[in-house]
């Protein structure tokens, strides 16, 4: 008798803390407070493959409108390459305008990079600091239409100081190996590839030949005739011009590992990697992205690819945490980055 009044017990327990859970999870799909359930509805839509976590739960209707206002609206034109002036930042400065400044400048003289982690969010960002943009450069997988590569292997083929992803790839189910890149490449002035991915915001993002962040909405020939050498196409764009985006909501694009790229007026480039899909750092918003790169100084910055394939990697080694959806600390096979190589 002792037994089963235990066993009722045990019963109890368990159905209570199931009933918890489980209205503690319709309160927030559906309870009054909104911030949940757009951030749930964002960032499972725009994973493209995982999108059924919130298609189970809501209507068309309700996605839309959710969809509709979180939102970005880029700053409209291009980037003026005019505006940026290279300096030699090689060299060190001890004139600064606030404490990211000093992040930024304060360096050994001759040195190509430097890098660190960003502090102050509820993520783990890594921030790095190249000083010599005429080393950036597009790299992609060998096996380009057939498979990717991992980052890291890249680097180390092309004997690269530092590297971080770039653009996107064709993803089905979320099962790519990486070797279907998405949208333009260029490559040392040669075009890769010219079909254009217009499922996002944004467009080509590279460098041009006197080594300045080019953002805009054109096709690989208007880029080549713009002075473009190496770029990726995605999106969207976080500042135009010293002009942020406008971003309603969350952005749009939900609560993701994320990887960026800036350029200051003065030539340095920012390379930026946020962690995500872990208790400690779930992941950074456009939001985020456009505060961390104004902070830096960024004139011209835009949003690369994210998720698992958000990495950076420093002398051959991974130096952030990349995180798939089976909690697993792995990075994945992708199509292109960037490098810098001395």
């Amino acid at each position: 008798m002792k037994l089963i009044n235990k066993y009722k017990k045990l019963i109890i327990i368990i159905s209570s803390i199931l009933l918890v859970f489980i209205g503690s999870g319709l309160f927030l799909l559906y309870g009054p407070y909104s911030g949940f359930r757009d951030f749930w509805i964002t960032t499972a839509m725009t994973t493209m493959n995982h999108q059924y976590f919130a298609t189970i739960f809501y209507s068309d209707e309700t996605i839309n409108e959710v969809l509709e206002k979180n939102s970005i609206i880029e700053p409209e034109g291009e980037t003026d390459t005019n505006l940026i002036e290279i300096y030699d930042n090689t060299i060190n400065k001890t004139v600064y305008k606030d404490e990211y400044d000093k992040q930024v400048l304060d360096h050994e003289e001759g040195v190509i990079y430097k890098y660190f982690k960003v502090e102050g969010y509820k993520f783990d960002a890594y921030m790095a600091v190249i000083y010599d943009p005429s080393k950036i450069s597009v790299v992609k997988t060998k096996y380009i239409g057939v498979t990717g590569q991992y980052l890291v292997d890249m680097a180390k083929e092309n004997n690269a100081i530092v590297a971080i992803n770039g653009g996107g790839f064709v993803d089905i189910n979320g099962a790519s190996n990486g070797g279907e890149p998405r949208g333009i490449i260029i490559e040392d002035g040669k075009i890769i590839q010219s079909s254009r991915n217009r499922d996002k915001a944004g467009g080509v993002i590279g460098f041009t030949n006197d080594h300045k962040l080019f953002l805009g909405d054109v096709s690989a020939e208007k880029a080549i005739e713009a002075g473009v050498r190496d770029a990726v196409e995605f999106g969207p764009f976080l500042i135009v011009n010293g002009k942020s985006s406008f971003i309603k909501g969350n952005g749009g694009y939900g609560i993701h590992p994320r990887t960026a790229i800036g350029q200051r007026k003065d030539g340095i480039v920012l390379f930026l990697v946020v962690d995500g899909r872990r208790v400690d750092s779930v992941g950074a918003g456009m939001k985020d992205l456009t505060d961390i790169m104004l902070k830096y100084g960024a004139y011209n910055a835009a949003n690369l690819d994210g998720g698992n394939s958000s990495v950076l990697v420093i002398n051959n080694k991974i130096v952030n945490r990349p995180i798939n959806w089976f909690d697993q600390e792995i990075t994945r096979p992708i199509a292109t980055g960037f490098i810098v190589t001395k």
